[in-house]
């Protein structure tokens, strides 16, 4: 076995999910594989109240793309766009190298997030990491991690869509200097309001949304799945289906909009 698949299996074990091992085919030849579905209607974000645009670093020689994130993380450290800057400890901006294919998103930071300025700690993050693991990434390496809200709401409630108003240009301005291939939504409340839907989350999984120009696919939020461990096994279906729709993309085919 390589090195690599040892290290999804020790992930999956810390998942609790047996590892699946294909049967041997017999002596004929392997079916066709079925022509792929066609690709789900793209869902829009949602209309939201208008918030005023973050401004914007010039660009040119002048302006790397470093002084572009420096810019951007500063605006968000002292943003009072909303009320959550009142009860927050700090403004949670993301972690993760600065240009990467992946991004994933949660909905907001919670009290130990709030406390240590990084997104997904603690036990949840933890889980996290694992997930992305099983698929090839790591947040020190290849994925960014952020929000869609960079402040923590008071008691860990759902963010109200004027909070979500007010902090989506922040996403928007990291997608523009991350350039992500794919997005992965974790959780229901991150899921609806990028997709401007209040779909259930059973239902927008296993399809490819976007979200302006990106693919997107949702999962559960691992804070559920240590607390709900029986969907992991769901959860495991989604990443792999994550991982199949960035394989299609960075090999320049049409996407399969539906999981089969």
């Amino acid at each position: 076995m390589s090195a690599a698949g040892s290290r999804r299996d020790a992930y999956l074990q810390a998942l609790g999910i047996d590892r699946w091992v294909p049967r041997a085919h017999g002596g004929g030849a392997p079916a066709a594989a079925a022509a792929p579905p066609a690709p789900s209607p793209a869902v829009p974000p949602a209309p939201l109240a208008a918030a005023a645009p973050v401004p914007r670093a010039a660009a040119g020689p002048a302006c790397d793309l470093a002084a572009r994130w420096e810019a951007l993380r500063t605006q968000v450290a002292t943003c009072t766009r909303c009320a959550l800057h009142q009860t927050r400890t700090q403004g949670v901006f993301g972690v993760g190298p600065e240009r990467v294919d992946w991004l994933v998103i949660g909905e907001a930071p919670g009290a130990e997030e709030d406390r240590r300025g990084e997104p997904f700690v603690g036990a949840a993050g933890q889980l996290l990491d694992a997930m992305l693991r099983a698929i090839g990434l790591d947040r020190k390496s290849n994925v960014y991690i952020a929000n869609v809200l960079k402040s923590r709401p008071p008691g860990n409630r759902d963010p109200k869509p004027e909070e979500v108003a007010a902090c989506l240009p922040y996403l928007q301005a990291q997608i523009e200097l991350l350039r992500p291939k794919l997005m992965l939504a974790v959780g229901r409340i991150a899921a609806q309001s990028l997709l401007g839907t209040d779909a259930p989350l059973g239902r927008l999984r296993g399809e490819v949304h976007r979200f302006g120009d990106t693919p997107l696919v949702v999962t559960y939020h691992p804070a559920y799945l240590l607390r709900t461990p029986a969907e992991k096994r769901k959860a495991w279906e989604d990443l792999k289906f994550a991982r199949s729709v960035y394989q299609q993309l960075i090999q320049g085919r049409a996407l399969d909009g539906h999981r089969t």
